[in-house]
């Protein structure tokens, strides 16, 4: 197994979608003085435009768009690009819109007003786990169910499941540890970051996507389905049975 590394951050493209100057032009400034290459959209439009021209690999995205939603504009960019880190920044509070973007395909979210600093070190975290890189492993099987964490692949009767990336990473830690219960605050430290300050509802959006995509699988399958359960251990955490 090769040693973890550092991401190179001059490597990463960020795409910043921010109608308010004062705070884009400090997050612009902010990110290219910490040698990330970022682009400053201010509109819902624009950004998806740029996206189409220049291959990125964060979108920092404000949902009070002028001309957009931001959430449809996280649904486009999701759709389109599977891979693409999506942080949220959004001066809005209240759980069920902290939901909605997470399920929208957002990775993460901050609340204004953010400093840099934490901003900073959320991306550190994410892309470190983009870019850690380890020695081919097998792919792990669990009744018909084949993960290939080394190809980032999903696959039900030999055809793919499409997951969103932290639903992948969700699954790949839950197959890793199949038939062990595993508690919030390790899938969170795990999967998301160990210095995580948002609420642990982001898990449940991340689950309950994870299971609606392995359920929509299994009734899409011509063949009968050994598909393994993810059981809710109410006041811990989940565990993976090794197939139902």
């Amino acid at each position: 197994m090769r040693t973890p590394t550092a991401p190179d951050r001059s490597r990463f493209r960020v795409l910043v979608v921010e109608d308010d100057d004062t705070i884009g032009r400090h997050l612009e400034t902010g990110l290219r003085s910490n040698d990330y290459a970022p682009t400053w959209s201010r509109t819902g439009a624009g950004a998806l435009a740029e996206a189409t021209r220049t291959p990125y690999d964060v979108l920092l995205l404000d949902l009070g768009l002028p001309d957009l939603d931001g959430l449809d504009v996280a649904r486009t960019l999701r759709a389109r690009y599977p891979d693409l880190l999506i942080m949220i920044l959004t001066a809005r509070t209240d759980d069920i819109d902290v939901i909605a973007g997470l399920d929208a395909g957002a990775d993460d979210y901050l609340v204004k007003p953010f400093s840099l600093t934490v901003l900073l070190a959320r991306l550190r975290a994410h892309l470190r786990r983009h870019t850690v890189a380890f020695a081919p492993q097998e792919p792990i099987r669990l009744g018909d169910l084949v993960l290939d964490t080394t190809a980032r692949r999903c696959t039900l009767h030999d055809r793919e499941v499409p997951l969103r990336p932290k639903e992948f990473e969700l699954l790949a830690l839950l197959t890793r540890h199949a038939g062990e219960a595993l508690s919030r605050e390790t899938l969170m430290a795990e999967v998301w970051d160990e210095n995580w300050f948002g609420p642990t509802k982001t898990l449940d959006v991340t689950m309950a996507g994870l299971r609606r995509h392995l359920t929509e699988a299994a009734e899409a399958s011509d063949h009968p389905t050994r598909l393994p359960r993810i059981t809710t251990l109410r006041g811990h955490g989940y565990r993976l049975e090794r197939w139902c």
